[in-house]
């Protein structure tokens, strides 16, 4: 199998990451649940990953908050930022993790402005001061389309945020672990990402970073092991945003993903993967009937290439790539239904290639070779 499938999950993962996951399951007891020593063993692993990961984002240990994945980040980021009345600035490219939560907060009585995405992709910064109302209160966005694997400016729209006083909750889905994020250079209020894509961790893992002065209503509320007789959530981060048992077998595989990035080096990493995604797109933007999504100009991309092959359905470029190739991709909408409006490709979705550190050069000159025998077979 050539798995270039990685914007959804990456596969496979470091040396480590399962010997770690079976270390903890038969170390580990439950983190912030009593003083014995498998308990003591939870928390110590879990608070080496808050340290870890606040160390990636420039943020604080104990303002890192776990969470099943990024979604759940998010979900707890809007829902405990903002309220009705409240206005939202967000783009074109989300993912539904962004935008679900986001219609949600609209019905209950808050307003949401969406900076568009042209033809091709491409936000139109513009839009930030052209949206921006009184009752502004904060900008959600993704730093890398999940569709497209075009960037997000997250610096000019983190200076946008701190020159008019709002809020900016950043998606990280697509970038934490590969791209460079400084909360404290980009102006950022809060990271949320997900451990099981470019941080190259177990699926159940994510958070997200909270920054100083930043204050979040719990959306979940329960079990914590402390100020077990007070009828609220303790006030107390990260403790605030983490009600109930805590993933830490999950955790300790994360804790040795980070290891294995931080010994590898995100900047080789992201060379790496975007040299592959750059050599398939050489290889097959000029192909007869196959159009590419997005802005190649700039070198500095998500490891995503996105295409269709004429009017085929991508489902099923996407099956004959598996079923005859194997090749894994994915096909659809991919979440992101706004973008796909943008791009014109409602009703044939997009086959999407990505790239992980583990891929190669081989696997990739085979992908295209595969792309340009659909391409002549459609013709």
């Amino acid at each position: 199998m050539i798995y270039l499938d990685q914007a959804a999950t990456s596969r496979p993962k470091p040396p480590g990451v399962a010997e770690a996951i079976l270390a903890a399951l038969d170390a580990c007891g439950n983190s912030g649940r009593g003083t014995h020593p498998e308990a003591l063993a939870a928390a110590r692993a879990v608070y080496g990953v808050r340290c870890q990961v606040s160390a990636l984002f420039g943020g604080q240990p104990e303002r890192v908050a776990f969470t099943p994945n990024s979604t759940a980040a998010l979900n707890i980021a809007i829902a405990g930022a903002l309220g009705p009345g409240d206005h939202v600035i967000s783009t074109d490219r989300e993912h539904n993790s962004v935008l679900r939560p986001l219609y949600r907060l609209r019905a209950q009585g808050a307003a949401v402005d969406f900076v568009r995405a042209d033809r091709n992709g491409q936000l139109d910064y513009g839009d930030f001061e052209r949206l921006l109302r009184p009752e502004t209160k904060a900008v959600v966005c993704t730093h890398a389309s999940n569709l497209t694997g075009d960037v997000t400016d997250i610096g000019f729209v983190g200076e946008f945020a701190r020159r008019h006083g709002l809020l900016f909750i950043l998606d990280a889905s697509q970038t934490a672990g590969v791209f460079p994020i400084s909360m404290e250079r980009d102006h950022i209020d809060v990271v949320c990402f997900t451990g099981h894509k470019g941080l190259m961790g177990p699926q159940g893992t994510g958070g997200l970073c909270v920054g100083p002065g930043v204050e979040l209503r719990p959306l979940l509320v329960g079990g914590t092991g402390v100020q077990s007789f007070s009828e609220t959530q303790p006030a107390e981060y990260p403790t605030r945003l983490e009600a109930g048992t805590l993933n830490s077998h999950g955790l300790a595989g994360l804790g040795a993903a980070l290891e294995f990035l931080e010994k590898t080096g995100p900047d080789t990493i992201r060379q790496h993967e975007q040299a592959l995604a750059r050599r398939f797109y050489e290889a097959v933007r000029d192909l007869p009937g196959v159009r590419v999504y997005g802005d190649f100009s700039t070198a500095e991309r998500a490891a995503i290439v996105s295409l269709n092959i004429g009017d085929e359905d991508s489902a099923e470029v996407s099956d004959q790539l598996s079923e005859r190739f194997d090749i894994a991709t994915r096909p659809g909408a991919h979440c992101a239904p706004r973008l796909h409006r943008a791009l014109g490709t409602e009703d044939q979705g997009a086959v999407r290639f990505s790239w992980g550190w583990f891929n190669t050069e081989a696997e990739t000159d085979a992908a295209a070779e595969a792309v340009r025998i659909l391409a002549e077979e459609a013709r």
